[in-house]
């Protein structure tokens, strides 16, 4: 086949498929209702953005902060399905059978999960169905991860596929990664194979299909008719894979090692007012190499790494951009509510040394090793991530990083933009607000909600509230509670008061655990554990735990097995 250009292929595509899918009515006028655009990054840390205090360049998402808002208290489940699986029901991802990623249900891990396991239930709404049924066009490109691993293979069910959960198209992957260079491409129900340019890159595909999916629309005559774009970018997770201008826009910048990264991103936050000028920052984990004490050969090899993420994470902001002007340029931007957030903490897979030629496999290279392939970092040659410690960074000024209950692993950045909507554009939000509260803010914004029964049966209760108010009353109240639970380890927020469970993986009973107990009012980071002194308190969230676990989940939560529980940041599987 010929090779064709990437706005050709992205054309070529959509001309014989995009608009194959059922044609859905609008059920009631949608002239006035807003477009929305939600863009989930992958495991991009709290202060990696530049609005959110990073040194690396975000210009497009930085705009749309300036123009909307941006929210310092917003929290995930701090890995990617249970979070996507909240995101788009309204419910917590216990709650419709998403506790972990599908990719946990394999071997022994088995045995933890019971039939119905990361298959959503038939008895609840996704927001994109009750978008869908309101009117709107539904448009998925990139990540879904909510496809349980028996019906990822070519020829077996679809049950579970984007398109039969809401959306009139979808355009992407349906693992939870891909390689940016040479994607597994899936459109609608099948997997594809097209001959792809020499150039070629997912985030820069998924930009061009997103401009053609509204250019059709608009020249189809449905100008009046809003849509529903949900982009589930590929960037920051592993593979770490930019082009080479990109990372070549930090060199060097990042020699001085994370330690002094951290350090100056906690200091830009105060600044910015993201976080109380009185907040400390918490110690770098034990467990975590200081920079200082690296090798020469591990120095300049990780501050590679670093340099890779970071233009990766350009390059996409480049994309954002290149889709909120298209918006502009139909004159659509006004009346379309874009909300950008990240679906956990920063990656912690890696461990100490990084990945450097394939994901999730041990790195048997040495530092020397590395440095002498340094070039391949982030091309096609390799499918690499960076340290651990470097998600410390990334996840400033919080303790740990993804797929721990410190807020760390569940505190990202929130940004909504609204141009017709937003009165104090660029104001920062500090209400709190869980992820399980988009989707109803969504169906908010659109006049919609979720049906009182759905396939003859009533809605499994939605956790989600609506942070609509917020937009433009500073004062509107946020949410006040919310539990966490991943691989044994939990967590609940109680207004200011948070607790936290580490599970002892050698043990069979929960009763063993260590908690400990913050106070983030004055201590808005988690650097002190005041468990010790507030055993009364400590108490009363522990039962609170209990409370909203049986509400909301219902069966009494079971140890995991020691295999599965593996401390956080060293559990090989993929995400």
């Amino acid at each position: 086949m010929m090779k064709v250009s990437r706005r050709r292929f992205a054309g070529t595509l959509l001309a014989g498929s995009m608009l194959a899918g059922p044609a859905h009515a609008a059920t009631r006028p949608a002239s006035k209702k807003p477009n929305i655009v939600t863009i989930v990054l992958d495991d991009i840390g709290f202060s990696d953005l530049g609005c959110f205090g990073g040194e690396i360049s975000t210009p497009h998402i930085d705009a749309l902060a300036k123009r909307g808002l941006r929210y310092n208290r917003f929290d995930t489940k701090a890995v990617c399905s249970t979070t996507r699986a909240a995101l788009l029901t309204g419910r917590n991802g216990h709650s419709v059978n998403f506790p972990d990623v599908p990719d946990t249900n394999f071997g022994p891990f088995a045995e933890r999960y019971d039939a119905n396991a990361f298959r959503l239930p038939d008895d609840i709404q996704t927001t994109a169905e009750v978008l869908q049924d309101g009117g709107y066009a539904t448009w998925l490109l990139g990540k879904w991860h909510l496809i349980p691993t028996d019906e990822l293979e070519p020829g077996t069910s679809r049950r579970n596929w984007p398109r039969q959960r809401g959306f009139d198209y979808f355009y992407g992957f349906a693992k939870g990664w891909t390689d940016q260079y040479k994607p597994d491409l899936v459109e609608n129900d099948d997997y594809i194979d097209p001959d792809l340019p020499s150039d070629y890159h997912f985030s820069v595909d998924m930009a061009d299909k997103a401009m053609a999916l509204v250019s059709a629309h608009v020249d189809n005559g449905e100008r009046d008719r809003p849509f529903f774009l949900h982009m589930g970018m590929g960037v920051a997770h592993s593979p770490i894979q930019a082009p080479a201008e990109y990372s070549a826009r930090y060199a060097n910048r990042y020699r001085r090692g994370w330690d002094i990264v951290r350090g100056e991103r906690f200091a830009r936050m105060k600044d910015m007012g993201l976080i109380p000028a009185d907040c400390t920052l918490p110690p770098r984990e034990e467990d975590d190499r200081a920079w200082d004490d690296l090798s020469e050969d591990e120095q300049v090899v990780f501050a590679r790494y670093m340099e890779v993420y970071a233009g990766f994470i350009e390059h996409a902001d480049a994309q954002i951009g290149r889709v909120v002007e298209h918006l502009r340029s139909h004159d659509l931007l006004e009346n379309t509510l874009i909300v950008v957030l990240s679906d956990n903490g920063a990656a912690s897979e890696a461990g100490q040394r990084g990945f450097f030629e394939g994901l999730y496999q041990a790195n048997t290279l040495t530092p020397a090793e590395q440095r002498a392939r340094m070039i391949e970092l982030g091309t096609v040659a390799t499918q690499s991530e960076y340290p651990r410690p470097w998600a410390s960074a990334s996840s400033a000024p919080f303790r740990r990083y993804k797929l721990w209950p410190f807020l760390g692993g569940v505190r990202t950045a929130l940004i909504v933009s609204w141009p017709a909507h937003v009165r104090t554009g660029g104001a920062i939000r500090e209400q709190y607000v869980d992820v399980v509260d988009v989707g109803p803010t969504l169906l908010d914004a659109a006049g919609l909600d979720f049906a009182p029964t759905v396939n003859g049966s009533t809605q499994r209760p939605v956790a989600g509230r609506s942070f609509l108010r917020t937009l433009n009353d500073a004062h509107a109240p946020g949410r006040q509670r919310q539990f966490f639970e991943l691989r044994g380890n939990r967590a609940i927020t109680d207004g200011n008061w948070r607790a936290v469970a580490l599970h002892d993986c050698a043990s069979d009973t929960l009763a063993h655990d260590q908690w400990q107990l913050f106070n983030t009012a004055e201590d808005f980071a988690e650097a002190h554990d005041i468990a010790a002194s507030h055993p009364q308190k400590l108490a009363e969230m522990q039962r609170l735990w209990h409370r909203e676990w049986t509400r909301w989940v219902g069966p009494e939560l079971t140890p995991p097995p020691a295999s599965f529980c593996m401390l956080a940041g060293d559990m090989s599987v993929p995400h």
